[in-house]
């Protein structure tokens, strides 16, 4: 007989993989429930576009005419031309004032300006052409190293872009002006 026991064996040098979670059914439910929302959604959204023309009124068929669709034809032809005329712009279909959004003085030493463009258009915003591009180029007095000339443009007849202008004047009661000198449309 011999007195050796057993030895055991070795520890793996990697732990054992963790048991696979249980899937639940509540995910599966869910995720059927959203695809049935979004099924009946898009199923509405493409029945009401159905239901409306172009102008987003009930269809015409509501109003049909017993009238011979030769006549039907004819009237559609001597329809005017529904081209739109837009006005012609240019810097006098403008105002423009200053906004000054810093101010910082130095005593007699003057001040710096941050100054940004605040144009008003002096017609219907309606007669802007929505496809053009307007470059709207204005010159700002007072600067103590003479005139600054920037550029806004104008598209969607509504929307300005611009960059404010950092404008430095020789004293703290220098006036500050400023001018529309050009105006031109591109299309876009």
């Amino acid at each position: 007989m011999s007195n050796t026991t057993p030895t055991p064996p070795p520890m793996p040098s990697f732990p054992p993989p963790e048991p696979a979670p249980k899937k639940s059914r509540t995910n599966v439910v869910i995720i059927g429930a959203a695809a049935a929302v979004i099924a009946a959604v898009v199923a509405t959204g493409i029945v009401v576009v159905n239901s409306m023309d172009d102008s987003g009124s009930r269809p015409a068929a509501a109003a049909k005419s017993n009238a011979p669709a030769k006549h039907t034809a004819t009237a559609a032809a001597e329809e005017p031309d529904a081209t739109p005329t837009y006005s012609e712009i240019d810097a006098n279909s403008f105002t423009i004032k200053l906004r000054t959004t810093k101010r910082q003085c130095f005593g007699s030493a003057g001040c710096n300006l941050t100054v940004e463009p605040n144009l008003t258009y002096l017609g219907d915003s309606e007669d802007i052409d929505p496809d053009a591009v307007y470059e709207i180029t204005y010159e700002i007095h007072g600067d103590e190293s003479g005139p600054v000339i920037e550029t806004a443009e104008l598209s969607d007849q509504t929307s300005l872009n611009y960059t404010p202008s950092l404008i430095s004047t020789g004293s703290a009661s220098t006036k500050v002006s400023v001018e529309i000198t050009d105006v031109t449309g591109q299309a876009s």
